[in-house]
């Protein structure tokens, strides 16, 4: 793929360039703030673009904005964004995006080379791609206004695998049931949520999450 990182520390930055080009993808450029990122993209627009979510110079939502900005210009460009910390509004802000090709990770799973490289590629292909702890703090709500509240256990589990961007079969594995049972399941939980089917399965972990942000 075709990538441009933005990250302004220069070790995981470089560290990151070197990782993503011996894996066989082109990096178009490495910047370290979120206006060379975006003018970075306009001069020649990446496959994904890989951005921290603090940059300079305040280093609190550059890179956030910078990315919701791309994602409205250029929807064609997936984004996968990197942070230090679970920060549900900035999370959620770009879960409730209108299509896939996102993903949110804590910057301890770049150290998961394997777990990265699999999210990286998820989002390149137009998927979702969510940490688990990123996940798993969007779901812990309060019963009292939960929506999921309704939902048994196992749904809650399956709803956890979907929103980290893991297809029916890859679900049925991780849990160690039929693929029918998931997709039973699946069903029982848009009932539950009174979703509307979408079509795509982005489009349906994205729909999922958005209720989950109101």
């Amino acid at each position: 793929m075709r990538l441009i990182i933005a990250e302004d520390s220069t070790l995981l930055r470089e560290g990151l360039v070197r990782l993503l080009a011996e894996e066989g993808h082109e990096v178009l450029a490495a910047v370290g703030d979120a206006a060379a990122l975006l003018a970075a993209v306009d001069a020649s627009p990446p496959d994904v673009v890989v951005a921290d979510v603090r940059m300079p110079p305040t280093h609190t939502d550059e890179g956030l904005r910078a990315a919701v900005e791309i994602r409205r210009d250029r929807p064609e460009v997936g984004v996968l964004v990197l942070s230090q910390y679970v920060e549900k509004r900035y999370a959620t802000e770009l879960l409730t995006a209108d299509s896939g090709g996102v993903g949110y990770l804590l910057k301890d799973r770049v150290v998961q080379v394997d777990e990265f490289l699999d999210a990286l590629e998820r989002v390149g292909r137009g998927q979702a791609a969510f940490d688990p702890e990123v996940v798993r703090q969007l779901l812990a709500r309060s019963t009292r206004t939960d929506p999921l509240a309704r939902l048994t256990p196992r749904e809650r589990d399956v709803l956890a695998e979907m929103a980290e961007g893991h297809t029916n079969a890859a679900v049925a594995g991780r849990l160690h049931v039929s693929l029918s049972a998931v997709e039973k399941h699946i069903n029982a939980i848009f009932d539950k949520l009174e979703l509307t089917g979408t079509a795509g399965y982005s489009r349906r972990v994205l729909a999922v999450l958005r209720y989950l942000g109101t």
